[in-house]
């Protein structure tokens, strides 16, 4: 186990909880999603495991270390990719890595070498002498995340590491993360507003709120708590509203509504009225039947009460 937070507590000005006996941990190779509004904790969560923030209570290990910030040890083998860039335009991004290296202690041949295969890793290699203000910002962002691996640490976390950039440099910088943990055996803890960004990386999902973990598992297992409402759609060419009450009517269904050519029919969790829809419509033709199914949003959105959207909570 790479991170392991026990029954962490964080007050400030000796009143509000920034973390309520937080359980958060974090294995060897994995990618950890970390979710939560605005406020959550998220950004105290994150500082108390690199070493930024005391705790009042519990516990801190960073591999297999108790950790307070002072273990310099411990500090050395991670890497923090910050949501705000923290490359020096003025610098080349060469001049840029190597800056970053000396202060992680690399020199000479082996310096060299690390910043030829980080720059090759973000995909900079045949730009790498030139500086950030051409760049991009999706390529500044990549050169901000290399900055974090030149000293191979074997915990990196991720805050917001893609906010403000296209969908390509976005897609880029995912796929990156998933091989990273793969190849490397990395540990990454990484944090979005993007929800869809954590369901398409992370092995498991930490949802926290009001300072405390509130769900955790895979995505999987996070969607399983759901247990609403199924919910069918069926689009037709020629829809009508004759049709529509007729499926109001039916046992089981609670709802039932029409929009376009498609109906959208509620019925209780575990029914199967399937056949009885498709008997109503007779010959109807259908053009697609599909059921909608929960994602990550709608299990942060019953836990929460709130929409994670671009930065904001709605």
């Amino acid at each position: 186990m790479i991170v392991q937070l026990n029954d962490v507590i964080k007050r400030y000005q000796q009143k509000r909880l920034a973390l309520d006996h937080l359980d958060f941990d974090v294995n060897k190779g994995e990618v950890v999603g970390l979710l939560g509004p605005n406020g959550a904790g998220k950004t105290t969560a994150i500082k108390t495991i690199v070493g930024l923030e005391d705790i009042d209570e519990g516990s801190v290990k960073i591999f297999g270390q108790t950790h307070n910030g002072k273990n310099q040890a411990v500090k050395k083998r991670i890497g923090l990719v910050t949501q705000e860039l923290t490359i020096y335009e003025d610098l080349s991004a060469y001049e840029n890595l190597l800056f970053f290296g000396k202060l992680y202690g690399l020199r000479g041949d082996a310096l060299k070498k690390r910043i030829e295969e980080v720059s090759k890793l973000i995909g900079l290699e045949e730009r790498i002498h030139d500086k950030p203000s051409r760049y991009s910002g999706g390529m500044k962002r990549r050169l901000n995340i290399g900055c974090a691996l030149l000293h191979e640490p074997e915990l990196i976390i991720m805050d917001e590491p893609t906010v403000g950039i296209d969908p390509q440099s976005r897609n880029y910088i995912l796929e990156f993360v998933k091989t990273l943990a793969k190849d490397s055996d990395t540990a990454i803890i990484y944090t979005s507003h993007y929800i869809e960004e954590v369901e398409a990386i992370a092995d498991r999902i930490f949802i926290i709120d009001e300072g405390h973990i509130i769900a955790k598992g895979t995505l999987d297992d996070l969607i399983a708590k759901i247990k609403g409402d199924h919910h069918t759609m069926i689009s037709v060419d020629i829809p009508s509203k004759k049709t529509l009450e007729t499926f109001k009517a039916m046992d089981d269904v609670k709802d039932a509504s029409l929009k376009d050519s498609t109906y959208h029919i509620v019925t209780l969790p575990g029914v199967n009225v399937l056949d009885a829809f498709l008997k109503t419509l007779g010959d109807t033709k259908i053009l697609q039947v599909y059921d909608k199914q929960p994602n990550l949003e709608d299990v942060f959105l019953m836990l929460t009460g709130k929409r994670l959207r671009d930065g904001e909570v709605t």
